[in-house]
């Protein structure tokens, strides 16, 4: 999945780039701002894949002493920054340079050229955001999960990033060819620079989204209620174990899952080898069923009377 990911961060990284220069050319000879606030846009996602390649790589490292659950979790704080980058950069840009653009409206000129790197970008973009979305959805296939929900909950942070960077990519594009429009038609400069405000608010709702998933996950959030269930009840099925007590998991990557389960052992349970023997079949077949958990940690508890 990891390859797979780094080849959908290196395209989209490509194609923001090629983009982002394109869109600044056409938007300093055409007069657009909301052609410059698309620049920016793009300049904010081409960093942002730095990020995500660098998420890639780092948590690719071993586990070690200081990190005895490896690095999973450095996807989840670049993809913060990135979402930080779509804030500052993209958001901050296109919301001063439209209030700027109100305020001071100027002839947007160029129209043909304008028009030709909307039409470039859009198809850029649209081939990037398709990558991205069978990866999710065949993501999704694999883990038996509706894409939507695979989306919120298991899925990459850095495809998650650019399938919703590219989807505001691609909404940009449309509001800023709306804006140039409505500003030729109407011949009132002021909708170029409503249309680089409305970028600049669905950046912000784009990074709002992204930074408050980032967040949970790094703060520590546990596996969906009805998979902590099935793990619940495979390991309950199992010879030896009255109850399980209590259930307690972590998301450490996308793939990586910490379980801690407090069991209630019969009174077969009485050695130290029973024990040891049942822990071993306990995590052989909560792995074997559940692939995602990493680690699991069993703990015998009398259960509360």
């Amino acid at each position: 999945m990891a390859e797979e990911s780094q080849g959908t961060v290196l395209l989209a990284g490509v194609a923001n780039l090629a983009i982002a220069v394109a869109k600044c050319i056409a938007g300093l000879l055409s007069g657009s701002t909301a052609l410059l606030a698309e620049a920016a846009h793009s300049v904010a996602d081409t960093l942002n894949q730095v990020f995500l390649l660098t998420a890639l790589k780092r948590s690719r490292k071993p586990a070690d002493g200081q990190h005895p659950f490896g690095y999973g979790m450095e996807r989840y704080f670049w993809a913060l920054l990135a979402a930080v980058g779509i804030f500052v950069l993209g958001a901050g840009f296109s919301i001063a340079e439209g209030i700027r653009a109100i305020l001071h409206p100027e002839p947007v000129a160029a129209l043909a050229l304008a028009y030709g790197v909307l039409v470039i970008s859009f198809i850029f973009e649209g081939i990037s955001w398709l990558k991205a979305v069978r990866q999710l959805r065949r993501e999704a296939a694999e883990d038996g999960s509706p894409t939507l929900e695979h989306l919120r909950e298991n899925a990459e942070p850095a495809v998650k990033t650019v399938a919703f960077e590219d989807s505001a990519a691609l909404i940009g594009l449309l509001i800023a060819a709306v804006g140039i429009t409505l500003s030729a038609i109407t011949g009132k400069e002021y909708f170029d620079g409503a249309a680089s405000v409305a970028i600049g608010l669905l950046l912000i709702g784009v990074a709002y989204m992204l930074g408050k998933d980032n967040k949970s996950m790094l703060i520590g959030k546990a596996l969906p209620e009805d998979v902590e269930d099935k793990i619940r009840a495979e390991i309950a099925r199992t010879p030896g174990i009255d109850a399980v007590v209590e259930l307690l998991s972590l998301r450490l990557a996308p793939d990586e899952v910490l379980v801690v389960v407090r069991v209630d052992l019969d009174n077969s349970q009485t050695t130290g080898a029973a024990v040891e023997q049942l822990a071993e079949q306990v995590d052989a077949q909560v792995r074997r069923e559940f692939p995602t958990v990493r680690h699991l940690f069993l703990d015998p508890t009398p259960s509360p009377t």
